[in-house]
């Protein structure tokens, strides 16, 4: 009896502690959610009150609108994703994707917030194939958000002035991209629940950036519906350099999915 009366307690602490984190994630996205807008209402406001002699102004505004409705579009795909992810609906679509065109259009979509920070967005591209072409069958749009989220990180948790490097790879029925960012680095304890849900670090620079936890998370759940992997290395101080492995995916979508049981929200 006693044992149970132990099991019992612990587990009454975990359902508070799972509560108690989401609550604080629904009120950490509605702020990024309403910031974002509140932003945008007033800059538009103050865009239709300025003299049309004052172009630069309305030019530094109509860029910070860009960049808020940016953030705004991406934080909104992530929690869409991660509601499908959560509803077991997730099925992969697969194409013939130009990956080379894929993720140049990627890079070039986050050029203004690497251009706020004045990083350098270096990337390269191999293949084994003869022709040097880039194609690859897979998931075109879970690919963009896959990569979307660890180069919205790596620009997020990056230094001024610093670079990001891009690299991919197809080799034979596999496609092997790589992001790095030269910043503060994961810290050991962060190590072991970067991936969890709603997981945000309390210390530290990642503080002072806007994140609702739930990319990585995201992260991981697409590339397991695609049969792939993703790692990472980091190194306090010199920055973090995650990995992901995609293989190539045969046919017509065959109904592989997450079972519904995966708690993003």
């Amino acid at each position: 009896m006693r044992k149970l009366n132990e099991n019992l307690i612990s587990l009454n602490q975990r359902l508070v502690n799972a509560e108690q984190i989401k609550s604080n994630f629904i009120s950490n996205i509605s702020n990024e959610i309403l910031n974002p807008f509140t932003s945008i209402l007033g800059l538009s406001k103050n865009i239709l009150e300025v003299k049309k002699e004052d172009w630069k102004k309305v030019i530094t505004m109509v860029a910070m609108i860009h960049s808020e409705a940016f953030n705004l579009d991406f934080q909104l795909k992530n929690i869409f994703a991660a509601a499908r992810i959560e509803a077991g609906e997730v099925l992969p679509e697969i194409s013939n994707i130009d990956i080379k065109g894929l993720i140049l259009d990627i890079i070039d979509s986050f050029k203004y917030e690497a251009h706020k920070k004045t990083i350098r967005l270096q990337y390269k591209f191999s293949t084994t194939d003869k022709n040097r072409q880039y194609y690859f069958q897979c998931d075109s749009e879970k690919i963009r958000l896959i990569l979307s989220n660890l180069l919205s990180n790596a620009i997020k948790f990056s230094k001024d002035k610093g670079a990001i490097i891009i690299n991919t790879r197809i080799k034979n029925d596999e496609m092997i991209c790589s992001v790095q960012d030269f910043g503060e680095g994961i810290s050991r304890e962060n190590q072991q629940i970067i991936y969890n849900r709603f997981n945000r670090s309390d210390s530290g620079i990642e503080t002072t950036f806007r994140g609702h936890g739930l990319g990585l998370s995201i992260n991981k759940a697409m590339i397991e519906i695609l049969h792939g992997k993703i790692e990472f290395k980091t190194s306090t101080g010199n920055g973090t350099k995650f990995t992901v492995s995609l293989p190539k995916l045969e046919g017509e979508s065959e109904g592989i999915t997450l079972d519904g049981n995966e708690l993003l929200f």
